[in-house]
């Protein structure tokens, strides 16, 4: 169960994407599962499937160009369907963007 989880944990998942198929091929070597699919957009009860959020890397550099936040370190470092951003901004103007814990 540990190797099981220690394969799944760095996996990000959102709810639709490339995260979700590659966690469901995982634990189809241990059970059948029989999956499928629905396109963006797709209604499904009182719900409409969502566009799929697929992350490649992310992260945020200090002033010397050290990774100091870095997706690749932990997929917990960037918010589910988060918009890509490339450009330089001041601490202050970051930290409005930025959720964290007290």
């Amino acid at each position: 169960m540990y190797d099981l989880i220690t394969e799944l944990y760095p996996i990000c998942r959102s709810m639709t994407g490339d995260g979700v198929r590659q966690t469901l091929e995982i634990v189809g070597r241990l059970m059948p599962l029989e999956t499928r699919e629905a396109p963006s957009g797709t209604p499904v009860f009182d719900w409409t499937v969502p566009k799929e959020w697929n992350i490649k890397d992310a992260y945020i550099r200090d002033p010397e160009g050290k990774k100091i936040i870095d997706f690749a370190q932990s997929n917990l470092h960037v918010v589910g369907y988060s918009i890509p951003v490339r450009r330089v901004m001041s601490l202050a103007e970051l930290k409005k963007h930025l959720f964290t814990l007290p």
